[in-house]
């Protein structure tokens, strides 16, 4: 698979494309990465250095891929945080080169905008423009339940209510949606789940919940989630791989006690994922 991932990327530690890159290549797959922010670290450290890259210059980029003649041979193109309504349009136009020339390619949008604890941490603008324009054009969408709820002007708590949910977004375009962090209020303690809802039914898959916040563990997972889907054609099988390839890599984080992503500590569970969360069918 060769895939077009247009996202932000920092020299040290692991988000945007810096945390997708690496494991879609230990997996065996081609990557084109385009950069939209050149940063020495993610921005929730309060300080960094480095350039936003302009539009025109990201459009650039990807002109020239396209001037090379390989679009037909992209399968995918992979989105995650956009700085600005004008990156997103970008993008935009990018999926529309992708698919003129290989209608087969997918679209994976990770609508990075916020989460349950820290709230919307974009820019106020972002947001409508990924719920009004971006997630019509994609065919896979990663987002967390707050991004969810967000999306969709809904509330979602329990399991119908993120079912519910996550088919009013597929309503809207995308026919797979993939929720990275469930967390309905009966669900075991200490525990999260993921939700892979297709055409074909809907699957939730747990794992145990690690005390930590892990900056660029949504990208890895849009990343991994896109991978294994076009490698097995199976929701079911692209979410118990993902999950235990992203708990694998939490793990091996939170045992360093390290601040970042442990993907090359973590690699080998990136390429050969275990079996041990196994998704239940829900519907």
């Amino acid at each position: 698979m060769r895939v077009l991932s247009i996202q932000s990327h920092v020299a040290y530690g692991h988000v945007g494309n810096s945390a997708a890159v690496f494991p879609l290549q230990r997996l065996g797959h081609e990557v084109w990465p385009v950069l939209t922010v050149n940063f020495s670290n993610h921005t929730g450290y309060g300080a960094w250095g480095g350039p936003l890259i302009a539009p025109d210059d990201v459009r650039a980029v990807i002109a020239g891929i396209e001037d090379r003649g390989v679009l037909a041979g992209c399968d995918a193109v992979l989105s995650g945080y956009q700085g600005s309504p004008a990156i997103a349009e970008v993008v935009l136009d990018a999926v529309a080169r992708v698919k003129a020339a290989n209608p087969a390619a997918t679209y994976t949008c990770d609508p990075v905008m916020g989460n349950a604890r820290s709230g919307c941490f974009v820019d106020p603008a972002i947001p409508p423009v990924i719920r009004e324009q971006v997630i019509p054009a994609a065919d896979i969408v990663t987002p967390n339940q707050f991004e969810l709820g967000f999306l969709t002007d809904t509330e979602p708590q329990t399991l119908d209510d993120v079912l519910d949910a996550a088919d009013r977004l597929r309503d809207r375009g995308p026919r797979t949606v993939l929720v990275t962090s469930v967390e309905r209020p009966d669900r075991p303690a200490d525990t999260i789940e993921m939700l892979a809802v297709t055409d074909d039914g809907a699957w939730l898959a747990q794992s145990p919940l690690l005390p930590m916040k892990a900056n660029g563990s949504g990208d890895l997972t849009a990343a991994l989630f896109t991978a294994h889907l076009h490698d097995t054609g199976s929701p079911a099988t692209a979410l118990a791989r993902t999950m235990s390839s992203v708990y694998a890599v939490l793990r091996a984080t939170l045992d360093s006690g390290e601040r970042e992503l442990r993907l090359v500590a973590a690699q080998d569970a990136i390429a050969s994922p275990g079996g041990e969360f196994e998704p239940r069918q829900v519907r």
